[in-house]
Protein backbone atom coordinates (compact mmCIF):
# COMPACT_ATOMS: atom_id res chain seq x y z
CA UNK A 1 0.00 0.00 0.00
CA UNK A 2 2.91 2.47 0.65
CA UNK A 3 4.24 1.86 -2.79
CA UNK A 4 0.68 2.03 -4.71
CA UNK A 5 -1.00 4.40 -2.40
CA UNK A 6 -4.15 2.00 -3.31
CA UNK A 7 -5.67 -1.24 -1.48
CA UNK A 8 -6.20 -2.83 -5.05
CA UNK A 9 -4.84 -6.33 -6.38
CA UNK A 10 -3.26 -7.38 -7.99
CA UNK A 11 0.13 -5.79 -7.36
CA UNK A 12 3.45 -6.91 -8.98
CA UNK A 13 7.39 -6.10 -7.73
CA UNK A 14 9.52 -6.78 -10.54
CA UNK A 15 12.83 -7.38 -10.14
CA UNK A 16 13.91 -3.84 -10.78
CA UNK A 17 11.80 -2.79 -7.85
CA UNK A 18 9.04 -1.40 -10.04
CA UNK A 19 5.79 -1.93 -8.36
CA UNK A 20 2.91 -2.02 -10.93
CA UNK A 21 -1.04 -1.99 -9.89
CA UNK A 22 -3.92 -2.97 -12.21
CA UNK A 23 -3.65 -6.07 -14.74
CA UNK A 24 -3.58 -3.95 -17.93
CA UNK A 25 -0.84 -1.81 -16.84
CA UNK A 26 0.98 -4.71 -15.38
CA UNK A 27 0.89 -6.39 -19.05
CA UNK A 28 0.86 -3.33 -21.02
CA UNK A 29 4.83 -2.69 -18.90
CA UNK A 30 6.06 -6.28 -19.46
CA UNK A 31 4.98 -6.81 -23.24
CA UNK A 32 7.48 -4.87 -24.79
CA UNK A 33 10.10 -6.28 -22.20
CA UNK A 34 9.05 -10.10 -23.55
CA UNK A 35 7.79 -9.06 -27.11
CA UNK A 36 8.37 -13.11 -27.91
CA UNK A 37 4.97 -13.63 -25.96
CA UNK A 38 2.95 -10.92 -26.93
CA UNK A 39 0.02 -10.71 -26.34
CA UNK A 40 -1.73 -8.33 -28.62
CA UNK A 41 -2.86 -9.28 -32.03
CA UNK A 42 -0.92 -7.83 -35.37
CA UNK A 43 -4.03 -7.77 -37.27
CA UNK A 44 -6.59 -4.93 -36.97
CA UNK A 45 -9.41 -6.72 -36.33
CA UNK A 46 -8.18 -9.48 -34.03
CA UNK A 47 -6.86 -6.67 -31.87
CA UNK A 48 -9.82 -4.62 -31.91
CA UNK A 49 -11.64 -7.86 -31.13
CA UNK A 50 -9.09 -8.59 -28.01
CA UNK A 51 -9.61 -5.24 -26.59
CA UNK A 52 -13.56 -5.56 -26.69
CA UNK A 53 -13.69 -9.14 -24.86
CA UNK A 54 -10.83 -7.76 -22.20
CA UNK A 55 -13.41 -5.01 -21.38
CA UNK A 56 -16.41 -7.24 -21.65
CA UNK A 57 -14.50 -9.81 -18.71
CA UNK A 58 -12.92 -6.80 -17.27
CA UNK A 59 -15.97 -4.61 -16.59
CA UNK A 60 -19.22 -6.84 -17.40
CA UNK A 61 -18.43 -9.92 -15.99
CA UNK A 62 -18.11 -8.32 -12.53
CA UNK A 63 -21.87 -9.37 -12.26
CA UNK A 64 -22.26 -12.69 -12.85
CA UNK A 65 -19.21 -13.19 -10.77
CA UNK A 66 -20.70 -11.52 -7.92
CA UNK A 67 -24.05 -13.36 -8.46
CA UNK A 68 -22.75 -16.85 -8.05
CA UNK A 69 -20.81 -16.21 -5.75
CA UNK A 70 -22.63 -14.38 -3.00
CA UNK A 71 -26.38 -16.03 -4.18
CA UNK A 72 -25.36 -19.41 -3.29
CA UNK A 73 -24.26 -19.15 0.76
CA UNK A 74 -24.74 -22.64 1.65
CA UNK A 75 -22.45 -24.33 -1.16
CA UNK A 76 -19.56 -21.17 -1.35
CA UNK A 77 -19.51 -19.27 2.02
CA UNK A 78 -17.44 -21.53 4.05
CA UNK A 79 -14.81 -22.19 1.11
CA UNK A 80 -15.14 -18.25 0.49
CA UNK A 81 -14.60 -16.97 4.11
CA UNK A 82 -11.54 -19.30 4.69
CA UNK A 83 -10.09 -18.07 1.67
CA UNK A 84 -10.81 -14.30 2.70
CA UNK A 85 -8.97 -15.06 6.01
CA UNK A 86 -6.30 -17.38 4.85
CA UNK A 87 -5.23 -14.20 2.55
CA UNK A 88 -5.46 -11.62 4.89
CA UNK A 89 -3.79 -13.25 7.92
CA UNK A 90 -1.97 -15.97 7.49
CA UNK A 91 -0.19 -15.85 10.57
CA UNK A 92 -3.20 -16.65 12.79
CA UNK A 93 -5.35 -19.96 13.67
CA UNK A 94 -7.36 -21.54 11.28
CA UNK A 95 -10.71 -20.56 13.34
CA UNK A 96 -9.57 -16.93 13.47
CA UNK A 97 -8.89 -16.59 9.96
CA UNK A 98 -12.63 -17.78 9.17
CA UNK A 99 -14.04 -15.82 11.75
CA UNK A 100 -12.08 -12.78 10.88
CA UNK A 101 -12.79 -13.40 6.34
CA UNK A 102 -16.22 -13.59 7.49
CA UNK A 103 -16.14 -9.87 8.72
CA UNK A 104 -14.52 -8.77 5.56
CA UNK A 105 -17.10 -10.99 3.14
CA UNK A 106 -19.66 -9.77 4.54
CA UNK A 107 -18.41 -6.22 3.49
CA UNK A 108 -17.87 -7.34 -0.03
CA UNK A 109 -21.12 -8.57 -0.11
CA UNK A 110 -23.01 -5.85 1.43
CA UNK A 111 -22.49 -4.03 -2.67
CA UNK A 112 -23.71 -6.94 -4.17
CA UNK A 113 -27.40 -5.11 -4.85
CA UNK A 114 -25.52 -2.06 -6.09
CA UNK A 115 -24.33 -4.17 -9.45
CA UNK A 116 -27.41 -4.72 -10.31
CA UNK A 117 -28.23 -8.10 -8.90
CA UNK A 118 -31.47 -8.42 -7.07
CA UNK A 119 -34.32 -11.52 -7.36
CA UNK A 120 -35.91 -9.48 -9.74
CA UNK A 121 -32.61 -9.26 -12.30
CA UNK A 122 -31.47 -13.05 -11.31
CA UNK A 123 -32.73 -14.91 -13.92
CA UNK A 124 -31.44 -12.78 -16.11
CA UNK A 125 -28.40 -12.84 -15.06
CA UNK A 126 -28.28 -16.59 -14.82
CA UNK A 127 -29.86 -16.91 -18.74
CA UNK A 128 -27.41 -14.28 -19.77
CA UNK A 129 -24.41 -16.75 -18.14
CA UNK A 130 -25.84 -19.72 -19.11
CA UNK A 131 -25.71 -18.08 -22.88
CA UNK A 132 -22.14 -17.57 -22.52
CA UNK A 133 -20.97 -20.36 -21.23
CA UNK A 134 -22.53 -22.43 -24.59
CA UNK A 135 -21.07 -19.77 -26.78
CA UNK A 136 -17.53 -20.30 -25.15
CA UNK A 137 -17.74 -23.82 -24.68
CA UNK A 138 -19.02 -24.11 -28.38
CA UNK A 139 -15.75 -21.81 -29.18
CA UNK A 140 -12.79 -23.64 -27.14
CA UNK A 141 -13.98 -27.32 -28.19
CA UNK A 142 -12.04 -25.89 -31.36
CA UNK A 143 -9.28 -23.49 -30.41
CA UNK A 144 -6.73 -23.56 -27.60
CA UNK A 145 -7.49 -19.72 -26.74
CA UNK A 146 -9.78 -16.81 -28.06
CA UNK A 147 -7.48 -16.15 -31.42
CA UNK A 148 -6.18 -19.67 -31.89
CA UNK A 149 -3.02 -20.89 -29.95
CA UNK A 150 -2.06 -18.49 -27.93
CA UNK A 151 -3.36 -15.76 -25.24
CA UNK A 152 -4.46 -12.74 -25.84
CA UNK A 153 -5.16 -9.51 -24.18
CA UNK A 154 -8.56 -10.60 -24.68
CA UNK A 155 -7.95 -14.12 -22.56
CA UNK A 156 -6.11 -11.89 -20.08
CA UNK A 157 -9.34 -9.90 -19.34
CA UNK A 158 -11.69 -12.67 -19.32
CA UNK A 159 -9.92 -15.07 -17.00
CA UNK A 160 -10.00 -12.85 -14.19
CA UNK A 161 -13.61 -13.16 -13.33
CA UNK A 162 -13.93 -16.66 -14.47
CA UNK A 163 -10.85 -17.90 -12.72
CA UNK A 164 -10.62 -15.61 -9.84
CA UNK A 165 -14.65 -16.21 -9.28
CA UNK A 166 -16.80 -18.24 -11.29
CA UNK A 167 -14.53 -21.37 -11.26
CA UNK A 168 -13.06 -21.34 -7.86
CA UNK A 169 -15.97 -20.78 -6.03
CA UNK A 170 -17.90 -24.28 -5.65
CA UNK A 171 -21.12 -23.28 -6.99
CA UNK A 172 -19.92 -21.89 -10.62
CA UNK A 173 -16.83 -23.98 -10.75
CA UNK A 174 -19.12 -27.00 -10.71
CA UNK A 175 -21.62 -25.35 -13.53
CA UNK A 176 -18.85 -24.48 -15.60
CA UNK A 177 -16.93 -27.79 -15.10
CA UNK A 178 -20.38 -29.64 -15.80
CA UNK A 179 -21.69 -27.34 -18.44
CA UNK A 180 -19.57 -25.84 -20.22
CA UNK A 181 -15.86 -28.67 -19.97
CA UNK A 182 -14.53 -26.62 -22.88
CA UNK A 183 -14.13 -23.89 -20.93
CA UNK A 184 -13.08 -25.87 -18.01
CA UNK A 185 -9.79 -26.85 -20.37
CA UNK A 186 -9.76 -23.05 -21.09
CA UNK A 187 -8.85 -21.92 -17.73
CA UNK A 188 -6.42 -25.02 -16.87
CA UNK A 189 -4.52 -23.81 -19.84
CA UNK A 190 -4.29 -19.91 -19.06
CA UNK A 191 -3.55 -21.19 -15.61
CA UNK A 192 -0.33 -22.92 -16.63
CA UNK A 193 3.40 -22.01 -15.90
CA UNK A 194 4.27 -23.25 -19.30
CA UNK A 195 4.57 -20.45 -21.69
CA UNK A 196 2.05 -20.94 -24.94
CA UNK A 197 4.40 -20.59 -28.07
CA UNK A 198 1.23 -20.84 -30.63
CA UNK A 199 0.32 -18.39 -32.60
CA UNK A 200 -2.62 -16.25 -33.64
CA UNK A 201 -5.08 -17.24 -35.93
CA UNK A 202 -3.89 -16.56 -39.83
CA UNK A 203 -4.69 -13.58 -42.10
CA UNK A 204 -6.21 -11.84 -39.04
CA UNK A 205 -9.30 -14.28 -38.81
CA UNK A 206 -12.14 -13.88 -36.68
CA UNK A 207 -13.33 -17.22 -35.70
CA UNK A 208 -17.04 -18.14 -36.48
CA UNK A 209 -17.16 -19.01 -32.98
CA UNK A 210 -16.26 -15.61 -31.46
CA UNK A 211 -18.96 -13.49 -33.26
CA UNK A 212 -22.03 -14.95 -30.92
CA UNK A 213 -19.37 -13.48 -27.74
CA UNK A 214 -18.92 -10.27 -29.77
CA UNK A 215 -22.67 -9.39 -30.27
CA UNK A 216 -23.28 -10.28 -26.61
CA UNK A 217 -20.92 -8.13 -25.46
CA UNK A 218 -22.16 -5.51 -28.03
CA UNK A 219 -25.76 -6.39 -27.10
CA UNK A 220 -25.31 -6.30 -23.28
CA UNK A 221 -22.55 -3.96 -22.40
CA UNK A 222 -22.60 -1.03 -24.76
CA UNK A 223 -25.80 0.50 -24.02
CA UNK A 224 -24.57 0.71 -20.24
CA UNK A 225 -21.13 2.19 -21.45
CA UNK A 226 -23.07 5.22 -23.15
CA UNK A 227 -24.95 5.78 -20.55
CA UNK A 228 -21.80 5.95 -18.16
CA UNK A 229 -19.99 8.07 -20.29
CA UNK A 230 -23.00 10.50 -20.11
CA UNK A 231 -23.07 10.34 -16.91
CA UNK A 232 -18.96 11.08 -16.21
CA UNK A 233 -19.68 14.21 -18.27
CA UNK A 234 -22.51 15.29 -16.74
CA UNK A 235 -20.63 14.99 -13.43
CA UNK A 236 -17.17 16.95 -14.94
CA UNK A 237 -19.52 19.44 -16.15
CA UNK A 238 -20.90 20.50 -12.40
CA UNK A 239 -17.50 19.68 -10.98
CA UNK A 240 -14.68 20.93 -13.09
CA UNK A 241 -12.74 21.47 -10.05
CA UNK A 242 -12.45 18.12 -9.05
CA UNK A 243 -9.81 15.83 -11.35
CA UNK A 244 -9.87 12.44 -9.31
CA UNK A 245 -12.99 10.32 -10.26
CA UNK A 246 -15.16 8.93 -7.59
CA UNK A 247 -15.63 5.41 -7.99
CA UNK A 248 -19.50 5.60 -7.95
CA UNK A 249 -21.57 8.17 -9.93
CA UNK A 250 -25.30 7.49 -8.90
CA UNK A 251 -27.48 5.18 -10.86
CA UNK A 252 -28.59 4.08 -13.53
CA UNK A 253 -31.21 1.82 -15.82
CA UNK A 254 -29.43 -1.55 -17.56
CA UNK A 255 -31.43 -4.28 -19.79
CA UNK A 256 -30.27 -7.81 -19.51
CA UNK A 257 -32.47 -10.77 -21.37
CA UNK A 258 -35.72 -8.41 -21.74
CA UNK A 259 -35.31 -7.36 -17.88
CA UNK A 260 -34.76 -3.87 -16.11
CA UNK A 261 -32.90 -3.61 -13.68
CA UNK A 262 -30.68 -0.65 -11.72
CA UNK A 263 -27.13 -0.42 -10.41
CA UNK A 264 -24.45 2.15 -9.79
CA UNK A 265 -22.67 4.02 -12.73
CA UNK A 266 -19.46 3.20 -12.56
CA UNK A 267 -17.11 5.78 -14.03
CA UNK A 268 -13.43 3.90 -14.32
CA UNK A 269 -15.01 1.80 -16.87
CA UNK A 270 -14.59 3.90 -19.06
CA UNK A 271 -10.63 3.64 -18.89
CA UNK A 272 -11.15 0.23 -20.49
CA UNK A 273 -13.75 1.96 -22.86
CA UNK A 274 -11.14 4.24 -24.15
CA UNK A 275 -8.45 1.17 -25.29
CA UNK A 276 -10.46 -0.29 -28.56
CA UNK A 277 -12.11 3.31 -29.15
CA UNK A 278 -8.80 4.39 -29.03
CA UNK A 279 -6.95 1.68 -30.99
CA UNK A 280 -9.77 1.60 -33.72
CA UNK A 281 -9.34 5.77 -34.39
CA UNK A 282 -5.84 4.79 -34.67
CA UNK A 283 -6.15 2.94 -37.59
CA UNK A 284 -5.11 4.18 -41.07
CA UNK A 285 -4.01 2.57 -44.54
CA UNK A 286 -5.51 -0.73 -45.17
CA UNK A 287 -5.94 -1.74 -41.45
CA UNK A 288 -8.92 0.48 -40.94
CA UNK A 289 -11.20 -0.97 -43.86
CA UNK A 290 -10.73 -4.36 -42.59
CA UNK A 291 -11.99 -3.12 -38.73
CA UNK A 292 -14.74 -0.89 -40.28
CA UNK A 293 -16.40 -3.84 -41.61
CA UNK A 294 -15.80 -6.01 -38.85
CA UNK A 295 -17.24 -2.57 -36.62
CA UNK A 296 -20.44 -2.95 -38.91
CA UNK A 297 -21.01 -6.51 -38.48
CA UNK A 298 -21.15 -6.12 -34.78
CA UNK A 299 -23.22 -2.47 -35.15
CA UNK A 300 -20.14 -0.79 -33.48
CA UNK A 301 -18.69 1.40 -35.91
CA UNK A 302 -20.36 4.96 -34.53
CA UNK A 303 -19.54 3.91 -30.62
CA UNK A 304 -16.44 3.17 -31.89
CA UNK A 305 -15.71 6.82 -33.98
CA UNK A 306 -16.92 8.48 -31.34
CA UNK A 307 -14.23 10.42 -29.70
CA UNK A 308 -14.82 10.19 -25.38
CA UNK A 309 -16.44 13.69 -24.11
CA UNK A 310 -14.36 12.93 -20.87
CA UNK A 311 -10.63 11.87 -20.81
CA UNK A 312 -9.39 9.36 -18.11
CA UNK A 313 -5.98 8.73 -17.23
CA UNK A 314 -4.05 6.75 -14.45
CA UNK A 315 -2.26 8.97 -12.21
CA UNK A 316 -0.31 7.35 -9.36
CA UNK A 317 -2.58 4.41 -9.46
CA UNK A 318 -6.34 6.50 -9.26
CA UNK A 319 -8.22 7.38 -12.31
CA UNK A 320 -7.86 11.13 -12.99
CA UNK A 321 -9.32 13.66 -16.20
Amino acid sequence: IPRTGVRFIPVLQTPEDEVLQDTTAIIDTLEPRFPEHGVYPDGPCQHLAALLLELYGDEWLLMPAMHYRWNYPESNQPFIFQQFGDMAFPWLPKFARRMLGHRIGKRFQGFVPRLGIDPETIPAIESSFNGLLAELNAHFSGHEFLFGDRPSIGDFGMIGPFYAHLYRDPYPGCLIREQAPAVAGWIQRMLSAEPANGKFLPDDRIPETLWPVLARMVREQLPVLIETERALAGWHREHPECDEVPRVLGEHRFELEGLTGHRVVLPHSMWRWQRPRDYYQSLTGQSRPAAQQMADKLRLRLALSVRPRVRLTRRDNRFVI
